[in-house]
Parts: structure tokens; C-alpha cells; sequence
């Protein structure tokens, strides 16, 4: 297993570089994305819209953050089963998402559209969300504020702890 320093937004050449077990310390920009925010992105695509974030730049942590306790930048952040966007993955794929942090299996299709638009797939480590919280170092809401936790929001990270899934 190697560790990688890597900065968000990722290139081809890093993603073709991971192999599975690896871990990856990220530095950049992540946007929080659960269920009802895929369904927006997904209907958005489906109407013809533009989208309010570019895809092909974007990494999107399956997270609901936690309410921001005083004097912290953000709440405590741990990932989401990704299983859920499930049904939503490959079409934001399709549309250029490279990057997806989350906890759990991802299914067959999702993998398969995963390999066959070189994307990547990372795992946070659960039940450490307090933890992964202070490599947060700006965090605001994004998108979608009346989605509560649901909401989008938008986050820098420095070294954010993850590891190669698929």
C-alpha cells in the first residue's frame, strides 16, 4: 500500500496512478452531496440545464455534516453509504464526475461505469467523523440550503484521509 499527496481537482494521470488500497491524503475543494442533492444534479441533467458545479472538477463526499459547534469550522463530518447514489452515479459519471468519497460497496453497474469512464472511488473511514473534521479548513453551505444536511456544501480540505476502493 502506498500514500499519496494529492490535490484536488484530480487529473486522469492521478486517478490511472491508484490501485486499490492505496491511501490518498486530498488537499483541495469537496462538495457534500447525498440522496436528494443527486436527485436534483440527475433531474437538472435530465431537463437539459446547466448544472451549478462542473462535474469534471468536481469530488463529491457522500457526507451529511453535523450541526457547527461554537468555535469550530465545521460539525463533525463522516461519510455516507454510498449504495444510496447508487441509482444516480453513472449518470453523473456520464456527465464527467471523476471523484466520490464515501463508506460501503458500490454495485456492479456503478463499478462497471466507474472503470469505463476512469473514475474513482475512494472510502472515508467511518465512525471517525470528528476526526475527519479538523482537516476541514473553510467550510460554507453551497447549494440547496432547504435540503438541511442534505444541502451541498462546500469544503477545503488539507490531507484528507481516504483510501482506493475502485
Amino acid at each position: 500500500m502506498k500514500t499519496h499527496k494529492i490535490s484536488l481537482p484530480l487529473s486522469s494521470e492521478n486517478i490511472l496512478s491508484l490501485s486499490p488500497g492505496d491511501k490518498v491524503l486530498l488537499t483541495g475543494t469537496l462538495y457534500t452531496a447525498r440522496d436528494k442533492a443527486h436527485r436534483r444534479l440527475v433531474d437538472l441533467i435530465q431537463q437539459g440545464k446547466p448544472l451549478p458545479l462542473p462535474l469534471s472538477e468536481t469530488a463529491i463526499f457522500y457526507c451529511g455534516p453535523s450541526p457547527i459547534p461554537p468555535g469550530k469550522i465545521c460539525g463533525a463530518i463522516g461519510p455516507t453509504t454510498s449504495s444510496r447514489m447508487d441509482t444516480y452515479t453513472p449518470t453523473l459519471l456520464e456527465h464527467g464526475l471523476k471523484v466520490m468519497i464515501g463508506k460501503g460497496e458500490r454495485s456492479a453497474t456503478v463499478k462497471e461505469a466507474i472503470k469505463q469512464h476512469q473514475a474513482l472511488y475512494l472510502v472515508a473511514t467511518g465512525g471517525v467523523s470528528a476526526y475527519l473534521s479538523t482537516h476541514v479548513t473553510k467550510f460554507e453551505l453551497f447549494l440547496w440550503p432547504e435540503f438541511g444536511a442534505e444541502a451541498i456544501y462546500k469544503m477545503e480540505v488539507v490531507d484528507f484521509p481516504c483510501y482506493v476502493s475502485n
